[in-house]
C-alpha cells in the first residue's frame, strides 16, 4: 500500500440511488486513471463509478457559494 493520501480517503459504505450521466471520453480516462490510483493507494478495488458520488459529495461540500446559498 502506497504512504501518498489523495484528497478522497477510502470510501464509506452507503445506500445508493441509481443515476445515470454522460461525461466526455477523456474525464472517463482520468477517472479510470483516479479509480487504479485509489486502489493502489487502499488496498481496496474500486472503479469510477464507485468514486464519482463520493467525489461529487466532497466538492458540494467545500464549495462555499453552495454552502451559503443552502443557509
Amino acid at each position: 500500500m502506497s504512504t501518498n493520501k489523495l484528497r478522497l480517503g477510502p470510501l464509506p459504505r452507503t445506500e445508493c440511488v441509481k443515476l445515470t450521466f454522460t461525461c466526455p471520453a477523456s474525464l472517463k480516462t482520468e477517472l479510470d486513471r483516479y479509480a487504479a490510483l485509489h486502489t493502489q493507494t487502499y488496498g481496496e478495488r474500486v472503479d469510477a463509478v464507485a468514486l464519482v458520488p463520493h467525489m461529487l459529495e466532497v466538492f458540494m461540500a467545500r464549495d462555499r457559494g453552495f454552502r451559503k446559498m443552502g443557509d
